[in-house]
Order: C-alpha cells, then structure tokens, then sequence
C-alpha cells in the first residue's frame, strides 16, 4: 500500500510539473499573445470542461467493474498533458486557450479515480495526514514546473517568445514519464476496493445531508478565491509598467506552490484532530489576498499575496479532498467526488470571469468586497457543519 501511496504522489509530481508550469504563466503568456483581459476569465471555462470531466470520471468509475478501464481513466487523463508542449507551437492567443482547455479535460478525466485509489492506500496513516503527504509530493512539481518557465523567462528577458517556446517544449519529458510511473502504480495495485463485481447504480441518496452543507460551503470558498489565470493576467499588466520583472510572474506562482507544499501536512494532521474545524483556514486566508495584490501595489505586497493564495489552495487540496472520504463511505466516494468537483470548477469559472470583467473596467475595490462577502459567507455554511458534526458525536 505504501508503495503505492509513494508512487501516486510520484505521478502527481511529475503532472504538475506539465501542468502548473504552464498554469504560471497561462494569464501571463495570453497577455503576450495580445489576448483581451476577458481571455484571462475564460481560461476558467477549462476549470469547468475540467470539473465536468471529474463529474464523468466519477460516473464511469462508479459503474465500472474492470480494475484495468479503472486504471485506463488516469492513464488516458495523464497522456492529455501532452497538449502543453505544443503551446510552444502556436503565436494565437486564441489556439493558446484551446490547448489549456485540452490539458484540464485530462485533468478532469483522471482525478476522482486518482482520489479514489488515494483514499484507499492512505487509510493506515489518515486520510488527513495521506492527502497531505501527496499534497506535499505533488506540490515539488508544482514548484518544479513554475521554475523551469522562470529560470527560461529570465534567461530569454530580451526575448520572452523564446523563453516561452523552450519552457513549453521541455514540459513534455515530465509528461512522459508520469505515464510510465502510472504503468509501475496499475502492476502493485491491480484492483481497488471501490471496484465490485456487482453494477454499480448512480445515486446521490447515499451522499447525506453533511455532504451537501460541505459542498455549498467548499463552492462558496472557491468561488471567492481569486483564480491564478486572472491574477497571472494582472501580474503580466504590472510587468509590463516596470512594477515586477516578466520572469516574476513565474516565480510568484513558484512562491506560491512551495506555501502550498508547507502548509499541506501540517493542516492536513490539524483535519485528522479537529476535523471540519480545518475547513475554516482557506476562507479567512483568502479574504487579504486582493487586499495585497490591488492596495499599495509594490513587490512586496505581491508576495505576500502569492503566499496567501498558496496557503489556501493548500486547504483546498488537503482537508476539502480529504473531507469527501470522510462524509461519505466507499460506494458513494466516486461520484461524490465527481459531483465536488463538477460544482468546483463552474465557481471557478464564476471567480475568473466576474473578477476579468471587474478588472477590466478597474473596479478593484469591487474584487475586494465580493471576495469579503463571499468568504465570510462561506465561514457561516461551514459552521454549521462543524455544529452539526458536535451534534452527532
């Protein structure tokens, strides 16, 4: 089992090399590309392709009773990250946003199985501390991937197309090798649990009133959690009037993922004692991340925003991941995690273009006070859950 556990997270680092190195800078080079600030809301729209996907994984998970077209759903999902590199080959802003859109339908396609086979070799240490461990994998790559686009970047300052080209280019080997690590996983975990010989039915019976309380709060959370495609976008614009270097852009995602990656652990054991208590870190971690990034505008504060950003997605990796396992049992956990994640990407789709559109008419106070409303409501919904979790002691 652990061995497993150790080559999932292998996998996932070696995915989020692909696929956060070119998330970094997707604002940053649609900007380039001379793509409308509009383009940095729609790279959202992969968020949603992608959460569908997760919805249609957790159903074919759900109803399949072959471990192998269990195993082909993360194969096939990781094979998509082939899409990044030929980022290096188009000069449209247009084509740009299509091959993100292909690389997060895998995304999609290969997380609830991922999630699922997780849940499953991470029992013996806690599904916290599990999620956790693999969030602080998963999160090297995610440092790995921002580095190579900025070391390139800063390389190439004269010439950013370059820079782009070879950053996008080189993402390919990491990509071919998650694939041949998802072959050595399938050989040492052949037939999860989750897997029966009796059909399955798809029904949202089972899931229970918690689970809908977690989802609405979780979705709240996202939903005023400002999305990277448009922060990178912005970040681009102040690149541009000298505030940050170019390369930078790249290197505050990198800041963020490695907040991402110390947070994880420690907030992942912080769930296994206190439970949903934990949910309420990412809320009140977001509520100052557009007070940094638009208040006193200076280098400083965007690190200290890029900090925060990555202090909260590493609650939405951990403890919301982990939260699902723990609501709801084995024979719902697929399509619970399918519906999650569905209902996730359309508030980041939500997130991306309302904040794109604030932000193109410069109505940056606007972005503040929604993302205070939003977060603060988001804290009440979670609440009660905590509440009605004491009660069933």
């Amino acid at each position: 089992m652990f061995k497993v556990f150790i080559t999932l997270g292998i996998i996932s680092l070696l995915g989020d090399i692909v696929y956060e190195g070119a998330r970094s800078v997707s604002g940053a080079y649609l900007n380039f590309l001379a793509a409308p600030a509009i383009a940095a809301g729609l790279l959202a729209i992969g968020e949603v392709l992608s959460y569908l996907m997760r919805l249609l994984g957790g159903v074919l998970a759900q109803k399949t009773t072959s471990p192998k077209k269990f195993w082909s759903l993360i194969y096939i999902g990781y094979s998509v990250n082939l899409a990044i590199p030929l980022l290096a080959l188009t000069n449209h802003w247009f084509i740009a946003l299509i091959l993100y859109f292909v690389e997060r339908l895998g995304k999609g396609l290969r997380a609830p199985v991922r999630d699922v086979i997780l849940s499953e070799v991470s029992e013996g240490i806690g599904k916290g501390k599990g999620f956790g461990i693999h969030e602080v994998i998963d999160q090297l790559g995610a440092v790995g991937g921002p580095s190579i686009l900025g070391f390139l970047l800063a390389y190439h300052q004269d010439e950013l197309e370059i820079g782009f080209r070879a950053g996008f280019s080189i993402l390919g080997i990491p990509a071919i090798l998650s694939m041949i690590a998802i072959s050595y996983a399938y050989v040492n975990y052949p037939n999860p649990r989750s897997i029966s010989l009796e059909k399955k039915s798809i029904t949202t019976r089972k899931l229970g009133r918690n689970y809908w309380i977690y989802l609405a709060g979780s979705t709240t959370v996202v939903t005023g959690l400002l999305y990277w495609g448009f922060i990178s976008y912005y970040l681009q614009d102040l690149a541009e009037i000298s505030i940050i270097h170019p390369s930078e852009v790249a290197f505050l995602y990198l800041i963020a993922m490695a907040s991402d990656a110390v947070i994880a652990f420690p907030i992942g054991l912080l769930y296994d004692k206190y439970r949903s208590l934990a949910l309420l870190f990412t809320p009140i971690t977001a509520i100052f991340i557009p007070v940094f990034l638009f208040i006193n505008v200076e280098r400083v504060s965007l690190y200290l925003a890029s900090i925060l950003w990555g202090l909260s997605m590493g609650g939405v990796e951990t403890v919301m991941r982990a939260s699902v396992a723990d609501i709801v049992d084995y024979s719902s956990r697929p399509i619970a995690y399918g519906i999650f994640s569905t209902a996730i990407g359309f508030s980041i789709l939500i997130n991306g273009v309302v904040n794109s559109l604030l932000y193109q008419i410069m109505k940056l106070d606007w972005i503040i006070l929604v993302t205070l409303i939003l977060e603060v409501h988001a804290i009440i919904i979670y609440g009660v859950l905590i509440r009605l979790e004491k009660d069933n002691r």
